[in-house]
């Protein structure tokens, strides 16, 4: 458990200093401020995506731990090989 939550400080101190890095890095370009609804739209596009790779890679590790992938039936597959 130490070790997950050091992992994960690790990663968000990453996060954080590449975020402020790439923030600065736009201010000096001339880059403008965003308006709130600029805001809220990277919030919501930022949380849709990482909610969304979360959720297909625990259906991936999911699958792949209760054998689904191994109970899939190929006979109905055109280009499968007909000896077994």
């Amino acid at each position: 458990m130490l070790r997950l939550l050091r992992n994960l400080l690790i990663a968000s101190g990453i996060a954080l200093v590449s975020t402020w890095a790439i923030s600065a890095f736009w201010r000096l370009i001339g880059g403008g401020d965003l308006s709130i609804h600029g805001w809220i739209a990277l919030l919501i596009g930022t949380f849709g995506t990482v909610g969304l790779a979360w959720g297909l890679m625990a259906l991936a590790f999911k699958s792949s731990r209760e054998g689904w992938d191994e109970r899939v039936d190929n006979s109905l597959d055109p280009g499968a090989d007909d000896n077994p």
